[in-house]
């Protein structure tokens, strides 16, 4: 029987290291800014000094004063050591060796685990707040011209297949799925008039960051499904709809953004019938005059 890899060792966790041995000599407002970073890491790679100062009730001399207290060189170094804990703990190797030891090879204990996020994700759905999240992108969504639906890796598939989904009801969509400079092609079939659609587990990585950066200069409106209600990208969210996830230790499932995209679709539908009929009505012919005729 094949044996479950070792789980590897976790990078240093530096920031707590440095904050438990300092943090009796740190006055209350430098002990404040110091607690904030602690308990919003990932927002904290996206945001300003003076970003963290207005969250923490202090200006962005403290904020850069608890940080060289903490011994970072400044906002820069702080941030990149997060950012290389955080992408250590985010490991999905480290995740699923986890997950599957703690599962201990139990079909239905798989099984339950999956049944149990996608139950969780059906009543975050349910919630009035995510109701009239999703309410208003489909208001969006139907008054627009078209549809960029932004996802990396996993995520990356269901903005495809959701951009296959939403041109199927007439609204023509975009995948946005690319990483590193491929996805400047991409970005590049943007239009003024479409609506931004990004999955987004919380990190404002470099290719979140340019999408949506682009996105503003368009001046599109922009919705977020998103696994984290602190993402610093949020704030700049027409309409955020909240999944949960699972621990963040364990391996994540992607069900519920497809949950969530295949809801939205079908209210789009709802919504705009006569142009959702008109083109399905039109791809029946397509469909008919590319297959062979029969004989």
């Amino acid at each position: 029987m094949s044996q479950v890899a070792p789980r590897q060792k976790r990078v240093k966790d530096l920031y707590t290291e440095r904050f438990n041995q300092r943090r009796h000599r740190l006055s209350p407002g430098l002990l404040a800014v110091a607690t904030y970073i602690d308990a919003h890491r990932h927002a904290v790679l996206g945001l300003s000094a003076l970003e963290i100062g207005f969250e923490t009730g202090t200006s962005d001399a403290t904020v850069i004063r608890a940080i060289q207290a903490l011994g970072f060189s400044g906002l820069r170094d702080l941030k990149d050591t997060l950012d290389g804990w955080l992408g250590e703990t985010d490991s999905p190797v480290e995740k699923m060796a986890l997950t599957a030891r703690e599962l201990g090879g139990d079909c239905d204990a798989a099984i339950d685990f999956v049944i149990d996020s996608q139950r969780r994700t059906a009543e975050a759905l349910a919630e009035p707040e995510n109701r009239r999240a999703m309410a208003a992108a489909v208001r969006l969504l139907a008054g627009a011209d078209g549809v960029c639906v932004f996802g990396i890796g996993a995520s990356g598939i269901i903005a495809h297949y959701a951009a296959r989904l939403f041109s199927r009801s007439g609204l023509p969509g975009l995948a946005l799925n690319a990483t590193g400079i491929a996805l400047g092609e991409q970005l590049l079939g943007m239009r003024a008039g479409q609506v931004l659609l990004m999955l987004l587990h919380g990190r404002a990585h470099r290719e979140a960051t340019a999408t949506l950066a682009e996105a503003q200069r368009l001046g599109l409106p922009v919705v977020m499904i998103l696994g984290r209600a602190d993402s610093p990208l949020r704030a700049h969210a027409a309409a955020s709809i909240l999944l949960p996830r699972v621990k963040s230790e364990h391996v994540a499932l992607h069900a519920p953004g497809l949950v969530t995209i295949e809801a939205m679709h079908l209210a789009l539908s709802a919504a705009t019938p006569e142009r959702t009929v008109g083109t399905l009505d039109r791809l029946v012919t397509l469909y008919g005059e590319i297959r062979p005729h029969s004989r």
